[in-house]
């Protein structure tokens, strides 16, 4: 399936939603690897990742026939929001991620965003893997996910000023992680 081919997606769109099994191949075939990068955005374990894909499959293809398809690109986007659900609750099934309620106390600021240019993409990934769950999380919601802080904190059961803290310490350490990179690799920059 051609990701630019409206027509093909649709059409394989209306097969899946009459419930062929060869359309629920093609899809799931066509999405798993984004669908799989979403997941790690937020979780670490690979066994994890898988559940919590088997758990999205299962409910999107039990749910799309009430997805509306409004061009290309919708599909997609309807799918990453289940998969960011179905690790969301996760993640609170388990007891993963510690969502800090932080007091009010004196946190250091960034007078800009850091410089990330010349820095690999899939070093900044694992910059981003590398923050600890809560912290990720929020980042993830917030930039990716394009949330607001009101929305990550009725998500994930906190309060907003917690979710906004933790973006801003999230911010924190991946500026430091960036300035120790930039250090390391001065010389190949």
């Amino acid at each position: 399936m051609a990701s630019n081919d409206n027509d093909n997606e649709q059409k394989l769109l209306l097969e899946l939603q009459k419930g062929s099994e060869q359309a629920m191949r093609e899809i799931y075939h066509h999405y798993v690897r984004y669908l799989t990068a979403v997941c790690f955005r937020y979780l670490q374990d690979e066994e994890d990742v898988k559940d919590v894909l088997q758990e999205a499959f299962l409910k999107i293809f039990s749910s799309v026939h009430s997805f509306e398809y409004r061009g290309v690109g919708s599909l997609k986007g309807w799918m990453t929001k289940i998969v960011v659900n179905e690790t969301l609750k996760f993640m609170k099934r388990n007891s993963q991620t510690m969502f800090v309620e932080l007091k009010q106390e004196k946190m250091d600021s960034i007078d800009e965003e850091p410089d990330t240019s010349g820095i690999p993409s899939d070093v900044i990934h694992q910059m981003i893997r590398e923050l600890p769950d809560g912290y990720r999380t929020i980042f993830n919601l917030y930039v990716i996910e394009e949330k607001s802080h009101k929305e990550i904190a009725a998500l994930l059961n906190i309060k907003e000023n917690s979710s906004a803290s933790q973006f801003h310490r999230a911010k924190l350490l991946l500026a430091d992680k960036i300035k120790q990179y930039r250090t390391l690799n001065s010389a190949s920059l």
